[in-house]
């Protein structure tokens, strides 16, 4: 049964429901469409599942461009109605002629509505008539079909009588589900005979000599004699594989854990940093020379457009722009959107996620009414360009200092868990946001709960030591939980005010430690989940990221799992124009890229600037 139906601009004015049904949805579906799929630019499906306590909803959409008009219709997922999609098209037919602009509401719809529901529910029961249970008879041909073919094959193995064949005849019945147990036994003789068969030929082939055979046997056996003889007289020895010695120096036993509890570091000569880096690239301001760079890219545009305009012809590019088209349809769309794909691929955008895209702007533009002196490139250009922005737009704030001065009015310590897969960088850019807090003057602890990798520890601890911040640490093969909670407890008495968690790298299909991971951040519940990901990476970005989400939320004991809440983009600089991986990972997981790694001392981290990656994935 459908449960609503309702009509509204894409400016958020409902023009109408209807009251007809008057079903109370529970939850908000269309609050969450709107803000998970119509403004995320994933509304080339054109269907979205919403999973609300106690009701799962589907809802599907259509859009008259034209007019600016969002089609919605809800009813249970779980009645998998085929009439929707024709009913939403015979309202957006019906309802397109007598929208008026100037009117916000349509109570003479109603009897409109009632009448194309009708003809909808006919529809579908006559289709139901006319193919009742197709799948059981796709099923029943297609039974009959492997049944036909497999005594086929039989037939045909029993004729060719040969081994090899008589094998794939036996794979095939098997397959097919005939199970004739003569017919198996007779084909497993015809196989030994034939076997049997070649054996004797072979022997016969070859003149091979028998004593030969006889007198190698007697060889082995002496050798077989001496070796049990020789096991016997020294049963309890065992061979210990000594170590190999590659200079005259003795070996000695030396232990793994290089771990120093002393105070021996505070004689060295260490390098400290803080007043010699300067300022972090977070702070600087960096509008000058994004504006050259938009001004230098938007040059090379209009050079590269004008032998395009001078292939095409100017004679037929003029008229085109002058007439105009009166509304653009998907074939007209093509050619543009398949040029847009291409490019996106080529800045490292996933597949998937730039195919997406291009159904999403297809299905904003269809139907719309082309202006003159307009180009279809150049309209789907803007579009795709709108788009972008939109998604790398973040959607809510991403202020750290003012949450971290937030909680510091309510006394606890602000906790960032850094997460990602092995070799990203985690460490590195820690010690980057740690030099990046430090000065805004804001207190900050590391805890080394990476206690999985060989020298984790270490590392963290040296980056401590120059930056002459605190760090709790407890070894190795402790539980990083356990290690979190105890450094989160230490950093409330000691008065931090943000604590820097360290993970260790994990790949997304290791399931012990994406458990160890969702343990440690539903016992912590940290501030802020950041996801250390590379920006060399292309498809892999999708798969890291949404099954990075997916473990946590399924491996979460709460109702509702803590999943990823920011990004940090590491290697930057290494990538030239390939800046796809930012707009995958943000796509897949909808959370904002909060810092962007672009080398190798602490100063180096930066804020993403929108507009320059919009514009070099377009150029």
């Amino acid at each position: 049964m459908l449960e609503q139906l309702l009509i509204f601009t894409r400016g958020g004015l409902i023009l109408w429901t209807c009251k007809e049904l008057g079903n109370a949805l529970k939850g908000s579906p269309i609050d969450t469409l709107i803000r998970s799929c119509l403004l995320e630019e994933r509304s080339g499906a054109a269907s979205y599942n919403y999973d609300a306590p106690g009701a799962s909803y589907t809802l599907k959409w259509t859009f008259h461009n034209e007019l600016g008009l969002v089609f919605v219709a809800v009813y249970q997922r779980i009645l998998h109605l085929l009439y929707v999609e024709d009913l939403l098209a015979m309202v957006k037919r019906e309802f397109s002629q007598v929208y008026d602009p100037k009117r916000t509401a349509y109570p003479d719809f109603d009897e409109n509505f009632r009448q194309l529901k009708m003809e909808a529910l006919a529809r579908a029961e006559d289709l139901k008539r006319s193919n009742p249970n197709p799948v059981a008879g796709n099923a029943k041909k297609q039974a009959q079909g492997n049944n036909k073919s497999g005594f086929e094959g039989g037939n045909k193995k029993k004729s060719g009588g040969g081994g090899i064949d008589g094998d794939d005849g036996k794979g095939r019945k098997l397959e097919n589900g005939n199970s004739n147990g003569n017919f198996v036994v007779a084909k497993d003789s015809n196989v030994s005979s034939d076997v049997n068969g070649r054996q004797n030929g072979s022997s016969n082939v070859g003149a091979f000599d028998v004593h030969k055979l006889q007198k190698l046997r007697t060889k082995g056996g002496k050798k077989t004699d001496t070796t049990a003889k020789a096991s016997k007289a020294e049963p309890n020895k065992k061979v210990i594989k000594k170590n190999r010695v590659w200079d005259d120096a003795a070996t000695t036993e030396t232990k793994l854990d290089f771990t120093d509890h002393s105070a021996e570091d505070a004689d060295r000569n260490i390098d400290f940093v803080a007043a010699d880096q300067g300022e972090s690239m977070m702070d600087k301001e960096e509008m000058v020379s994004s504006e050259s760079e938009e001004e230098e890219e938007e040059e090379n545009l209009g050079k590269n457009r004008k032998p395009d305009a001078k292939n095409k012809g100017w004679f037929s590019s003029m008229f085109q722009s002058i007439a105009g088209k009166a509304n653009l349809e998907k074939s007209d769309l093509e050619p543009a959107l398949k040029a847009l794909k291409d490019r996106l691929m080529t800045k490292n955008v996933a597949e998937e996620i730039a195919e997406k895209l291009c159904e999403s702007v297809a299905a904003s533009l269809e139907g719309k009414k082309l202006a003159s002196f307009t180009r279809i490139s150049s309209t789907v250009h803007a579009a795709m360009e709108e788009a972008l922005i939109r998604i790398l737009t973040p959607r809510r704030s991403i202020d750290i200092l003012r949450d971290v001065h937030a909680a510091k009015e309510q006394r606890k310590p602000y906790v960032v868990v850094f997460v990602g897969v092995n070799g990203v960088g985690k460490s590195t850019n820690l010690a980057k946001v740690a030099y990046w807090l430090l000065q805004h003057k804001v207190s900050v602890m590391m805890a080394a709960c990476d206690t999985f990798r060989s020298g984790a520890v270490e590392q963290l601890r040296t980056h401590a030591r120059r930056l002459q911040i605190p760090i709790f640490e407890k070894g190795y093969e402790k539980d990083p939980a356990i290690v979190a909670k105890e450094a989160i407890q230490e950093a409330s008495h000691n008065g931090s005010d943000v604590v820097l968690v360290d993970t260790a790298g994990r790949m997304q299909d290791n399931e012990p430690l994406m458990r160890a991971l969702s343990k440690l951040i539903y016992l912590n519940n940290p501030d802020l989940v950041l996801f250390v990901g590379e920006a060399l990476v292309g498809n892999d970005a999708v798969d890291q990221l949404s099954k990075f989400n997916q473990k946590l939320a399924d491996l979460a004991t709460s109702p509702n799992p803590r999943l990823i809440d920011g990004i940090l983009l590491t290697k930057f600089d290494t990538i030239d124009d390939k800046v796809g991986a930012a707009l995958s990972m943000v796509y897949i997981s909808g959370a904002p890229v909060m810092f962007v790694g672009c080398g190798q001392s602490y100063t180096d981290l930066k804020k993403l600037n929108v507009k320059s990656i919009v514009k070099t994935l377009l150029k």
